[in-house]
């Protein structure tokens, strides 16, 4: 027995130089096969990009072909004519019979399709809408009949993909039409085409590796805004009349400012959510929305009108049975009542750029000419509000959820720098997160608190903490007796690239769903040469690199829309519409003088 243990160990020994010298050819060979898997991986990736890119070819394609032979049918009527109209005007004429559904959705057919060969913002053609208008007669009495209506990319159509811009979502048509859809339908709308999006929707740009970069129409070197991209650059265009969007942090709010078009955040649970696709399943910090997208608010008030109805309520009961009210009794949306408005400048973590402080300064200015009541607001612990309870519970699985929706695909370039911090281990985060804080304080406090919670124990705490400032700012607003509330909307668009390194801009607007206060957005003005003169000066809070990349963002704006957000407390949402109304009609009434 011991001899042929020390036999064993005599040639254990003389083959150790044979394994030594094996070693570094089995870790070249690990790693070349590590490559080769990888490579294999991106090139299947890239074949399914490619077949989802040849589909839309092919939809466009059976878009243009439809508008071509309903011209050649000799039914098509003034093109030009139809989209000047304004969405109450079309639904009079289509009432009336003055006009044909299928002339108006043929117009706008073929007006996205021009639109789209400028933006890109056009992912797929919904050709049942042509089998719709067959049975459209049914529905004379919608509010919406007849109207085309455009869709984000993550709102259910059947039969067709809801990608959220993701490879792992490909080839999933959806089994059913979204709740919104088919209410839409039952209104006598018809959905005809669905718009782009950034990559997972968590961004400010549009771009993704599917569908590729949707530009501005006002500069196509800059961002449409996201997620709500594709709709908000389609409707400025005049490609589309109405659109729905959602909304988890000013993915509609952001999209219409930077368009120079209105787009409304409801209260979350106003509208039905059932059918819609997210990136982040289980959040529930931070209050999803859905929402309309146009060029006016009675459009808005209009579209939210139509949808808020029994079929609503019945398809989801979830839904509160709250139709929208308009009694004058009521002194709600159609009252003359005068408000009690408070305002802000600034966030008390990002300080607006001149152009955004002039639009609520004027705005504020005009409100109160028009005999309503304007009051100072201070805004509620942004910074607390930002990293401790939007950033850990948006966050609170460190990453994970997001990390694995990107598994397998590429990553859009604007999406790098998120990436990247979600990718790493929570422990990493908060290193260096305390390694940043000497130099950039602001930036490390984010670093830390996107390592999410780390017990159910922890989440539950966070959970309590949303409440009780929810009951505190509820209480403030309270206490100064408001109606409604004025603040900045983020603007003007930035240079595309921008917003993928400046994903804390978020604070304008996702305080409001983080409390699921209704909250809407009104274009007021468009950035003068004063204010481009003006933001030179400009270092925000900090003068971090965020400060620093936003006035770079901002600048070289002359021209480009500005807005501003206006907000009411959660199921006011008609206060919301009736306040961004009469924002509009202060600041047209403006223009005219």
């Amino acid at each position: 027995m011991v001899s042929d243990v020390f036999y064993w160990l005599g040639n254990e020994f003389a083959l150790k130089p044979q394994i030594y010298q094996a070693v570094p050819g089995l870790i070249c060979c690990t790693v070349v096969m590590f490559k080769l898997l990888r490579w294999m991986e991106r090139k299947r990736c890239l074949a399914e990009i490619e077949k989802a890119g040849a589909n839309r070819k092919q939809a466009l394609s059976a878009m243009e072909r439809a508008v071509l032979v309903f011209k050649e049918s000799g039914r098509s009527g003034d093109t030009e004519s139809i989209l000047s109209l304004s969405l109450l005007e079309l639904q009079k004429q289509l009432q009336e019979d003055s006009l044909s559904p299928d002339g108006v959705l043929h117009a706008y057919m073929e007006k996205a399709l021009e639109v789209t060969k400028q933006l890109n913002c056009l992912t797929d053609f919904l050709p049942e809408c042509q089998t719709q208008l067959q049975d459209l007669h049914q529905n004379k009495k919608g509010l919406l009949y007849g109207i085309p209506v455009s869709i984000k990319d993550n709102v259910n159509y059947k039969d067709h993909d809801s990608t959220c811009g993701l490879k792992t979502f490909l080839q999933q048509p959806a089994m059913k039409d979204s709740v919104i859809v088919q209410v839409l339908k039952k209104q006598g709308a018809i959905p005809f085409v669905k718009t782009n999006i950034p990559q997972s929707m968590l961004s400010y740009e549009c771009s993704n590796p599917i569908f590729g970069q949707t530009v501005n129409p006002h500069d196509n070197k800059r961002t449409p805004g996201g997620s709500s991209g594709g709709e908000a650059a389609l409707i400025a265009a005049g490609g589309s009349i109405l659109g729905i969007g959602s909304d988890i942090g000013g993915s509609i709010r952001v999209p219409a400012a930077f368009c120079g078009i209105c787009g409304f955040k409801s209260t979350g649970k106003r509208l039905s959510k059932k059918g819609l696709r997210s990136s982040m399943p289980g959040q529930s910090a931070v209050e999803s929305a859905v929402g309309p997208l146009a060029k006016d608010v009675d459009s808005l008030v209009l579209c939210m009108k139509a949808l808020l109805c029994e079929d609503m309520f019945q398809l989801d009961p979830t839904v509160p049975p709250i139709p929208f009210n308009n009694e004058v009794t009521c002194e709600v949306f159609s009252s003359s009542r005068r408000l009690r408005i408070g305002y802000y400048e600034n966030d008390a973590f990002w300080i607006s750029n001149p152009s955004m402080k002039r639009a609520v300064v004027e705005t504020k200015q005009l409100l109160e000419e028009a005999g309503h009541t304007l009051v100072p607001f201070t805004h509620l612990r942004a910074q607390y509000a930002w990293n401790e309870l939007i950033l850990r519970g948006m966050g609170a699985d460190g990453g994970a959820t997001l990390v694995q929706r990107f598994k397998g695909d590429i990553i859009d370039p604007t999406l790098n720098d998120l990436f990247m911090i979600q990718k790493l281990p929570k422990l990493l985060k908060r290193i260096i997160g305390f390694l940043l804080k000497p130099f950039c304080p602001r930036i490390a406090e984010t670093c830390r608190y996107l390592s999410g919670v780390r017990s159910i124990d922890e989440l539950w705490k966070l959970h309590t903490a949303i409440e009780a400032y929810c009951e505190e700012y509820i209480s403030k607003w309270k206490s100064a007796n408001l109606d409604v509330l004025l603040c900045p909307a983020l603007g003007p668009a930035l240079t595309a690239g921008y917003a993928g390194k400046l994903t804390t801009l978020a604070s304008f607007h996702v305080i409001f769903n983080l409390l699921d206060f209704p909250a809407g957005i009104v274009p007021v003005s468009t950035v003068t040469e004063k204010d481009e003169e003006e933001l030179k000066g400009y270092v925000g809070y900090c003068n971090d690199l965020w400060d620093r990349n936003f006035k770079k963002g901002v600048s070289g704006a002359v021209g480009l829309p500005l807005a501003v957000q206006c907000v009411a407390l959660p199921w006011q949402d008609e206060l919301c519409l009736r306040l961004m109304r009469e924002v509009e009609r202060v600041s047209q009434k403006k223009r005219t003088i």
